[in-house]
């Protein structure tokens, strides 16, 4: 009895840990991107010094749940929680990595006028964001229908994505010399989609949590 207090005890802190990750993911895209939108250096700079704090909890759950699985031996669906703790972990770390990397291409920029008005980038974060925090509700409920439709937020992120590309293309050829700051932006589009990409990767390891089964989402 008193072990299975203690494994249900780790599955909650591996839980909290994992919320906490999603939640700080979700407000650094978002702390980039009106860094990007208003050409915000300060905040861009204090974004990518706060980096390590993300890889501080992964580091933590990777702990928690070693340990778990070395003193309390889970089977079946307890230890399928951790292994699926230890994916999210790294998928929420991989996120955080790809929104410093926005912050850092606002430094690149340094206040630089925007080549053309943001539309489709602002709208690809918001549904990203969304994705975030989906993803991480359909881990705490195991909604197994939350997690498949992040491949349906996944498809709309990658038509913004292409028509980004489209329309810095055009500026790009309109203008030679927007070449360098259209480039970076167009970094920008793809560090989105990227973190499109891994919360996809949390909604898989949810179906795989809650049916024993892997499922590709972006197939």
């Amino acid at each position: 009895m008193m072990r299975r207090k203690e494994l249900d005890d780790g599955l909650d802190q591996l839980k909290v840990m994992l919320v906490g990750m999603g939640e700080r993911v979700e407000k650094v895209l978002g702390d980039a991107m009106r860094a990007l939108v208003q050409m915000d250096t300060i905040m861009a700079r204090r974004i990518i010094a706060d980096d390590i704090k993300l890889n501080q909890i992964e580091e933590s759950i990777d702990l928690l749940g070693a340990r778990m699985i070395a003193t309390q031996q889970p089977v079946a669906k307890d230890l399928r929680r951790i292994l699926v703790a230890f994916k999210m972990a790294g998928d929420l770390e991989r996120m955080g990595d790809l929104a410093v990397d926005i912050a850092k291409t606002v430094v690149r920029l340094d206040g630089r006028p925007h080549v053309k008005p943001f539309v489709d980038l602002p709208r690809m974060a918001e549904i990203t964001q969304q994705m975030i925090r989906e993803s991480i509700q359909s881990y705490v409920q195991e909604n197994v229908n939350l997690a498949c439709k992040m491949a349906q937020d996944d498809d709309q992120v990658d038509a913004l994505f292409g028509q980004v590309i489209r329309d810095l293309y055009d500026v790009m050829m309109d203008n030679p010399r927007t070449i360098t700051q259209a480039g970076l932006i167009t970094f920008v589009g793809r560090y989105i989609e990227r973190i499109a990409d891994h919360a996809t990767n949390i909604g898989e390891s949810v179906i795989y949590l809650v049916t024993g089964t892997r499922k590709e989402l972006n197939a």
